[in-house]
């Protein structure tokens, strides 16, 4: 987070359309921008809002410790692919 919030607590109406709204000191914490996708999770009895920006940069650094150096899941990705097309086609 850029700046830690003066407070880590706020309150928000939610609408009849069941819209609730970020107050912006959080969108600026979370570095949340119009039209970013959020993740929502439930915790118990909470709900938890994450990007998907972070998401997806927690789960690469999760996933490093399981990939070679020098390697690409990419590339192995693809090449199994193809190993498994050309399968088909011989059968």
């Amino acid at each position: 987070m850029k700046n830690v919030m003066a407070s880590k607590e706020a309150r928000a109406r939610v609408n009849q359309n069941g819209r609730v709204v970020i107050p912006a000191s959080f969108r600026r914490a979370l570095q949340i921008k119009s039209g970013d996708t959020v993740v929502l999770r439930l915790d118990k009895d909470e709900m938890r809002i994450t990007t998907l920006r972070k998401r997806l940069a927690e789960t690469q650094e999760f996933l490093k410790k399981y990939v070679k150096p020098g390697s690409s899941v990419v590339d192995e990705l693809i090449a199994e692919r193809r190993e498994a097309a050309r399968r088909e086609l011989e059968e």
